[in-house]
C-alpha cells in the first residue's frame, strides 16, 4: 500500500485533532498539567527508535543482539503506560476534573495512534532484491 499525500494529510488533521484535545484539557479548566501528556507521547517512539540503530551484529559473536531492541521496547511501553497513567492519576488525586482526564486520554491516544500510523505507512523496507 502506498503511503500518498492524503494518507499524510489524514494523519496531519489526526495529529491536531490530538493536540487540540489535549491542550483544550489544559486551557478550559485553567491547569496546565495534562500538557505533559504531549511531552510524553511525542518523546515515546524515541528509545525504540534509536535502540533499534544501536542493536545489530557485536564483534564478539555472530549472533544477533536483540537486547538493545528488547530494552528499546521496554522503555517505549513504560512511557506510552505512563501517557495514560498521568491523567488517570491526576484526576484520582483531585487536581484535574474527570472530563480533562478524558480529554487528555482521547488526545494522547490520537497522537500516539498518529506517531504509529506514519511509522507503520513510511517506515523503510529493508527488503534485498
Amino acid at each position: 500500500m502506498a503511503a500518498g499525500i492524503r494518507t499524510v494529510i489524514l494523519l496531519s488533521f489526526v495529529l491536531a485533532l490530538g493536540f487540540l484535545l489535549i491542550i483544550l484539557s489544559c486551557a478550559l479548566w485553567s491547569n496546565w498539567l495534562p500538557l505533559l501528556v504531549a511531552l510524553i507521547y511525542v518523546l515515546s517512539p524515541l528509545p525504540n527508535s534509536l535502540c533499534a540503530k544501536v542493536a545489530g551484529y557485536d564483534d564478539y559473536s555472530a549472533d544477533y543482539n536483540s537486547a538493545f531492541v528488547d530494552f528499546g521496547n521496554f522503555l517505549t511501553a513504560l512511557m506510552v503506560v505512563s501517557g495514560f497513567a498521568l491523567p488517570l492519576t491526576l484526576a484520582h488525586a483531585g487536581v484535574i476534573t474527570g472530563t480533562a482526564c478524558l480529554m487528555s486520554v482521547s488526545g494522547g491516544a490520537l497522537v500516539y495512534g498518529t506517531i504509529l500510523a506514519y511509522s507503520g505507512f513510511f517506515a523503510e523496507s529493508e527488503d534485498v532484491f
